[in-house]
């Protein structure tokens, strides 16, 4: 089978959370049972200054503002695997983010960048760009991607089927719906029943009205995006496809995330071999300035710092958790309120607090290694993949049940460790009360070794590989063909 994964993103060239982690990992899983699996990218420079090899599969000239615009085919580093990239300088050749300009201001031509994005990949599905090779399947990854969906659905003799995975639904790529007329689209498309989306356009129902399935990435997920609460106003439209919703968890590159052969921390370790699990500890304890505290139940957090992560619920019940003998040690970019107060805790309580602003891959290891626990609070989460990366780093989550984070955690709870299923601490209301009795739960297990190191002994055994999802897709694949085989 023949896989195409369009994203915007890929680690380790751009990533700016964990869409880039999947795009990396599942398109090499399944090259590894024997799909034959290609990417296509938008030319970021880092992604063009990334891949090895590249050359010209096609010429396009002019196209959405761009006078310019080549499609290259060349190597991702590491795996090799094939990418398509879209060489588009007016569009792509820029500092900032993918999304954002330096001040965190949405590019101006959005619109105009993702939309080539889905474009050029409905003309490789239509076997319209490489004649060397035209995928059976497109699958598109988040709203950057998804208007792949409608130029497959509005070119009827596309042969091949598209999937669409919503990473997260509250990011929906939404555009002026005057601005509709550089999309090429038929009108018919710029309806209620089409991108419109009140009174604007929307790439992220693109890809939920026209592909051939949808998915989320954990089953929680699905069943939360399809109510009111969690449906970010297109509920609706999820439960109008609800056959056709399925919800298969992220893995995790366990080769990249292995305490064992991680270069990135200070001492490897293992399940059996634990000793240099306490040696990490000490190194994050000295790295992040914190206290010498053998007693401290030290609790990372790696994430964006925004509300939608329940940092505002941290910050909160932080005085309370320092003043019991909590240590943090925080990675993060995000609001700059959230920014500033974390900072300011930081001035008033030095060596209990440590934060560290900005994304450095390694010291996430590190302070993932180095860790008790690690905590992702969030109001919502589709996945989450930090708590999966603590539970292969014996640092038990602490996490609200929501998302993905209940599909992967087991609270401590009496019954659950007595047979011998819990990994972590898991809590309910989204509120600082929720969250400080959650962290002092943990605070009060590490208090007794032979119950911590069995619920980190537990953790450590979970399989959370990309293995098992790879070959959920392929299934997935296998079944969006079987209506376009059959007619």
């Amino acid at each position: 089978m023949k896989v195409l994964h369009v994203a915007a993103e890929v680690f380790p060239l751009v990533k700016t959370g964990g869409l880039a982690d999947v795009v990396a990992a599942l398109p090499v899983a399944q090259a590894e049972q024997g799909a034959d699996v290609r990417l296509l990218l938008p030319g970021l420079p880092a992604i063009l200054d990334g891949v090895s090899g590249a050359r010209c599969v096609i010429d396009i000239g002019a196209c959405f503002g761009a006078l310019r615009v080549r499609l290259l085919r060349a190597r991702l580093p590491g795996d090799g695997l094939v990418a398509y990239v879209i060489d588009a300088p007016y569009l792509y050749q820029r500092g900032g983010s993918p999304y954002q300009n330096a001040r965190g201001e949405e590019w101006p031509d959005n619109l105009q960048r993702f939309a080539l994005l889905g474009w050029i990949a409905a003309h490789l599905a239509a076997a319209d760009a490489d004649p060397q090779w035209a995928p059976d399947v497109v699958h598109a990854h988040d709203w950057h991607a998804a208007m792949s969906c409608a130029y497959i659905a509005d070119h009827a003799a596309t042969p091949a089927a598209s999937v669409y995975t919503v990473h997260n639904l509250a990011y929906q790529g939404l555009f002026p719906m005057h601005d509709w007329a550089p999309l090429g689209l038929a009108s018919r498309l710029m309806s209620p029943a089409g991108l419109e989306y009140h009174g604007q356009l929307s790439f992220m129902k693109a890809g939920l009205k026209f592909s051939d399935r949808v998915t989320t990435v954990s089953p929680n997920y699905a069943r939360e995006i399809a109510t009111l609460e969690f449906g970010c106003g297109l509920d609706g439209v999820i439960r109008s496809r609800a056959s056709q919703v399925r919800g298969i968890l992220n893995g995790i590159d366990v080769d990249i995330w292995d305490p064992a052969t991680d270069a990135a921390i200070a001492a490897s370790f293992d399940a059996d071999r634990t000793d240099g699990k306490a040696v990490c500890r000490r190194a994050l304890q000295a790295e992040a300035g914190l206290d010498v505290d053998d007693a401290a139940l030290v609790v990372t957090i790696v994430s964006r710092l925004t509300s939608q992560k329940g940092l505002d619920l941290v910050l909160a019940a932080l005085p309370e958790l320092l003043g019991q003998g909590v240590q943090f040690a925080i990675q993060g970019t995000g609001d700059a309120a959230l920014e500033a107060a974390f900072r300011a805790a930081q001035a008033e309580h030095p060596g209990r607090v440590q934060v560290f602003t900005g994304y450095d891959e390694a010291r996430a290891h590190r302070l993932i290694a180095g860790a008790d626990a690690i905590a992702v609070p969030s109001r919502f989460e589709p996945c989450g993949l930090t708590q999966l990366y603590g539970l292969r780093y014996g640092t038990l989550p602490i996490v609200r049940r929501v998302g993905g984070l209940a599909d992967t955690v087991v609270d401590a709870s009496p019954a659950a460790v007595a047979e011998d299923r819990a990994t972590g601490f898991v809590f309910d209301a989204a509120t600082p009360q929720a969250f400080a009795h959650a962290v002092q739960r943990a605070l009060e297990a590490r208090r007794q070794p032979a119950l911590w190191a069995r619920l980190r002994a537990r953790a450590m055994a979970q399989q959370h590989s990309w293995v098992g999802p790879a070959c959920d897709y392929l299934a997935l694949y296998d079944e969006a063909l079987a209506p376009l085989r059959a007619g």
